[in-house]
């Protein structure tokens, strides 16, 4: 069986990927957290703890999805794979540490690189060995 070629994954396919994990992932779980768990809207902004534990779950989650299917939710909408740079699914550990180098570098700008760089990859997806990908 003959092996599918891949290319990057273009810039506006990777934001709309980001919305809809947004949506899907991110949006109930903050809801739950805000109304379900905590009493309301103001509890929420003031619990910073509970800030925090939203976006590690949503880590988590969102993980656990790259782990088993290469795919999000909202990467899957789009059509595009999470993979190492030999071309394989990289391990919990290492798409979980993706994660982290997304939320810290994102701060610094890390989401930027991409415009300048031939292969699209962002500053986590250098620092994790990932790339996005696209079937050819």
């Amino acid at each position: 069986m003959q092996k599918q070629k891949a290319v990057p994954s273009s810039i506006i396919s990777r934001v709309k990927a980001f919305i809809v994990d947004m949506f899907l992932i991110a949006a109930p779980l903050l809801y739950v957290t805000t109304y379900l768990i905590l009493g309301g809207k103001d509890d929420f902004l003031h619990n910073q703890l509970a800030i925090l534990c939203v976006w590690i779950v949503f880590g988590l989650i969102q993980t656990a999805f790259f782990t088993r299917l290469a795919q999000s939710p909202g990467y899957r909408s789009q059509e595009i794979y999470v993979i190492t740079l030999n071309g394989k699914k990289a391990s919990f550990l290492l798409y979980f540490l993706r994660y982290f180098f997304f939320i810290t570098t994102f701060i610094f700008g890390g989401s930027f690189f991409c415009f300048f760089r031939k292969d699209r990859r962002n500053l986590h997806d250098l620092l994790s060995g990932t790339i996005s990908v696209s079937k050819k």
